[in-house]
């Protein structure tokens, strides 16, 4: 049984959010992503101005997973932000959890809370965007019953970095 919980994102939860966004992406994209490239993303400042910005206005929808006192994930969801998605289309935006509680259930406690989020805000299907060479989140999203739609591959540009994206996508009710 696990003891992760989750709940709604606060502005001082931004801090932490950020922490484990850098942390998470960094251990992510070790050895995909040349160093220098990982270390000029990896602004722990710039992820909190973000993730401050996203909970005070809601866009993304923003919670956290506790695990006793301690943030160990976050997700971000909302309506899918592709041009052309229906209006019942979710998507979450970013999902991570601290690399030191990988693997111990917080995923699936935020993708629960996600799609509960979803389901109330009228959705019916949900997407995310994963890189291709993130084994990972791919994984993850697999097992919890995305499909790729690889007809969707693109090069999203972060920074200077290119990497090539698929986009994944589930029904909400299944």
């Amino acid at each position: 049984m696990s003891s992760i919980q989750v709940r709604p994102a606060t502005l001082r939860d931004a801090k932490a959010i950020a922490q484990i966004h850098t942390a998470s992406a960094l251990e992510a994209y070790r050895g995909l992503v040349p160093d220098d490239q990982l270390k000029a993303m990896s602004s722990v400042e710039k992820r909190q101005a973000y993730w401050r910005e996203a909970i005070e206005y809601c866009e993304p929808q923003v919670q956290v997973a506790i695990d006793g006192d301690k943030i160990v994930g976050f997700i971000g969801f909302d309506r899918s932000r592709d041009e052309k998605s229906r209006q019942t289309t979710g998507e979450i935006w970013a999902i991570y959890a601290a690399p030191t509680h990988w693997n111990q259930g917080v995923g699936v406690a935020l993708w629960d809370a996600a799609r509960d989020g979803l389901l109330e805000e009228g959705c019916t299907n949900v997407t995310a965007w994963i890189p291709l060479r993130n084994e990972r989140a791919l994984r993850f999203h697999e097992m919890a019953g995305f499909k790729r739609e690889m007809s969707t591959a693109k090069t999203a540009v972060i920074g200077s970095i290119k990497i090539e994206e698929v986009r994944v996508k589930r029904p909400l009710n299944g």
